[in-house]
């Protein structure tokens, strides 16, 4: 599919399987989360310019690379993309980060902002959208929404599991953001929930129901 990755790594694979068990602890959960984030920030930052500067080696003085540029953003949709916030940030400690709080209407199944917070420069940087889970798509179309009305020029999304509808909804809206998935499932179900998928990421993150 045009634009989507999956990011299909043995550890991710693995680790995934893990994450889907019914199972599988809060604690448990929420390591692995944090895991598989660190695994997918590598896949989705693999391509960030560097340059060449002079340092010193307790041997010789050489020329190696650094990332170069403005450091990149962390967008993180609230709340459950705070469970891949945190692996992304062990990797690139010193990435902005942007929150966009959202929830989904239980009767029109649409995304609702109820927070917004962005590092300045945006259009200068790099913004990677991190949310465990692309069901229907409206909550990630919302976000990158409100992120390219305050600057964002740059972005990709970021997710653990896709459904089919979301992937495409998604591509439809904004076929300039590349998608990164650990798995593409198979679709959703009557109430938008993936399937197989891992059920409710933010409740099994937070030990809520």
């Amino acid at each position: 599919m045009q634009g989507v990755t999956v990011a299909d790594h043995p550890l991710i694979r693995h680790k995934l399987t893990l994450l889907r068990r019914k199972e599988t602890s809060t604690a448990s959960f929420r390591r692995l989360v944090r895991e598989v984030a660190t695994l997918l920030c590598y896949e989705v930052t693999r391509d960030l310019p560097m340059e060449d500067v002079e340092i010193e080696t307790p041997v010789a003085v050489m020329q190696s690379p650094v990332l170069s540029g403005k450091k990149l953003v962390f967008a993180s949709i609230l709340r459950a993309g705070t469970g891949l916030l945190d692996g992304m940030l062990d990797l690139v400690p010193s990435a902005r980060v942007a929150h966009v709080g959202l929830y989904r209407d239980p009767d029109t199944l649409q995304a609702v902002e109820y927070y917004f917070k962005a590092p300045e420069g945006l259009a200068e940087r790099l913004t990677i959208v991190v949310d465990p889970m692309l069901a229907t798509g409206h909550s990630a179309i919302a976000a990158i929404d409100r992120l390219k009305e305050a600057g964002a020029a740059e972005l990709r999304f970021v997710c653990l599991l896709a459904a089919p509808e979301g992937v495409s909804a998604l591509r439809d809206h904004h076929p300039d953001v590349p998608i990164l998935t650990a798995a593409i499932d198979e679709r959703l179900d009557e109430h938008a929930y993936i399937v197989p998928g891992l059920g409710d990421a933010g409740d099994r993150l937070f030990g809520t129901k």
